[in-house]
């Protein structure tokens, strides 16, 4: 056995992508004196700033590109958007080291995360497939995580040595990825649904009998601070989640159905993120942005940019 296959925590670990997942599973690393790069596509841009300054907080060091980073790294995790799965493992796959793991964070098709695989596989790297299985920030690195793939078997003890509460799903490339794209289905239709009723509830005045109906049916959840939760969580990564969810189409459509709810969510999504970034919700980046424990806020500031029809 070579030494990396061994003693995980001495991995070079490579992070393409440095955004809120990135950040976390660099921080939680780092706390372990793992060493860990990083790149992202905003280090060339006007954003820069802010990932440098939690980079040279966190004794991160940041890579020139994919090719540098894949080339340096033992461990890759790929933690971008849902639409860039593909071109990260294409743009990693030159460099990348012969029997360097490569795990794929995001939240793609089956058939986006098979193609992904024959580019780091075809290289020599070793490709699992990961699904996050529930929200990161709560838990972290400890996030329910299930692997599949040839390798998962192979990799998830020593993914879970280095903290991570990572299952194999299966031997089989996609099994993991139908899991995360079947359940979201419903949890980012859910957030969508919410959304949509409750703001439309907002514009007639009957979100109090609403939310009581909610209540009596579904006596185990909190909707008011379920619809705060989902408010908050659409307005500050509605653009990421459409992405995740026009993926989850592609997964319907692989098998056969047509993604009617699935769509609709991904425009829902969208067209939130889009108020978003016309600042509709406030300045981008303040403590205050997307954190209002109100939805009813939110929902006021929606409607405040539509007309009723007569």
């Amino acid at each position: 056995m070579t030494e990396m296959s061994t003693s995980p925590k001495r991995w070079n670990v490579g992070l393409v992508g440095y955004g809120e997942v990135g950040r976390i599973l660099a921080e939680d690393l780092r706390k372990q004196d793992v060493q860990v790069a990083a790149y992202d596509l905003k280090l060339g841009t006007d954003q820069a700033g802010a990932l440098r300054d939690h980079a040279a907080a966190h004794g991160v060091a940041l890579a020139a590109g994919h090719a540098d980073l894949a080339a340096q790294a033992d461990f890759i995790v790929s933690a971008v958007t849902a639409s860039q799965a593909v071109p990260v493992a294409q743009a990693c796959a030159p460099t990348v080291k012969a029997g360097t793991w490569f795990l794929d964070f995001n939240s793609a098709s089956p058939g986006a995360k098979r193609r992904a695989a024959d580019l780091i596989d075809g290289n020599g790297g070793r490709y699992v497939e990961g699904a996050v299985m529930t929200s990161i920030p709560p838990t972290r690195i400890k996030v329910p995580l299930l692997l599949g793939g040839a390798g998962a078997a192979a990799l998830a003890p020593l993914l879970v040595e280095l903290g991570f509460n990572a299952k194999v799903a299966s031997e089989q490339l996609g099994v993991a990825s139908a899991v995360k794209m079947c359940r979201s289905v419903m949890i980012k239709g859910l957030e969508a649904m919410v959304i949509e009723s409750f703001t439309t509830a907002r514009a007639y005045g009957v979100e109090d009998a609403v939310l009581a109906s909610l209540q009596e049916t579904f006596p185990g959840i909190d909707w008011e601070k379920q619809g705060a939760y989902f408010f908050q969580r659409v307005i500050e990564h509605g653009r990421r989640r459409s992405e995740e969810v026009l993926e989850v189409a592609e997964t319907v459509r692989e098998a056969g159905l047509t993604p009617w709810s699935a769509q609709g969510t991904a425009e829902r999504q969208a067209w939130v993120a889009d108020l978003a970034d016309e600042g509709l919700f406030g300045p981008k980046g303040t403590e205050a942005f997307a954190r209002s424990a109100d939805w009813r806020v939110e929902a006021d500031r929606i409607l405040a940019t539509v007309k009723p029809k007569d």
